[in-house]
C-alpha cells in the first residue's frame, strides 16, 4: 500500500523547504556603524526610503544606491553614489564587488526586502567571501497577504535555482 506517492514527497519537501526559507529569512536590519557603507539594492520602492530611514542618525555613512532605477530617488543630505546599469540581482552582486574591491572594504550593510534577502545576499557572498554583510531588511509593509505569499514564492523559487549555480535567468 502506497501512502506517499513521489509527486506528494516532492511537494512535502518543497513546502517544507519554502517554510524554512521563510522561518530563515532575516527579518531586521542588523547594527548600522556611523560609518558604514551601505548598499541598497532597487527592485522595489520600499528600499531606499527605508535605507534613508535607517539611516538618519549616521550622516557619515556612505549610500549606494545599486541597481536600474537608482536615480528617480531623493537622497536628501546623505553621501550617495548610484549604479543604475545593473538589472538583476547578479548584475548587483557583481556592481558591489566592484565598489568593495575598489574602496578596500571589509564590512557592508545589504538593503532590501524580507524576502529578497537570501538570494541577494547569497550572490554578494559569492563576489565578496572575505567581506562581513550585514542585513537589513525592509519589510513588505501595505501589501495584502495573497501578494506576499507570491512574491515569497518566488523568491524561494529563485533561491534554489540560485544554489544549483544559475545566477542569471
Amino acid at each position: 500500500m502506497k501512502v506517499f506517492t513521489p509527486s506528494f514527497l516532492i511537494l512535502g519537501f518543497f513546502v517544507l523547504g519554502g517554510m524554512i526559507f521563510k522561518l530563515t529569512s532575516p527579518l531586521s536590519c542588523g547594527p548600522i556603524l556611523p560609518n558604514d557603507n551601505i548598499f541598497v539594492l532597487t527592485g522595489d520602492a520600499r528600499r531606499v526610503p527605508y535605507a534613508l530611514n535607517q539611516t538618519k542618525q549616521y550622516p557619515m555613512a556612505r549610500i549606494h544606491i545599486i541597481g536600474a532605477g537608482g536615480h528617480n530617488f531623493n537622497t536628501g543630505k546623505h553621501r550617495v553614489t548610484m549604479e543604475t546599469k545593473s538589472k538583476s540581482t547578479y548584475q548587483n552582486a557583481l556592481a558591489i564587488e566592484r565598489i568593495v574591491r575598489q574602496k578596500h572594504l571589509k564590512r557592508i550593510v545589504v538593503v532590501t526586502t524580507e524576502e529578497h534577502m537570501k538570494r541577494a545576499t547569497h550572490l554578494i557572498r559569492l563576489e565578496t567571501p572575505d567581506t562581513e554583510l550585514v542585513t537589513c531588511s525592509a519589510p513588505l509593509t501595505g501589501m495584502p497577504a495573497s501578494q506576499r505569499l507570491q512574491r515569497w514564492t518566488v523568491e524561494y523559487v529563485k533561491y534554489l535555482v540560485t544554489l544549483f549555480g544559475i545566477k542569471e535567468g
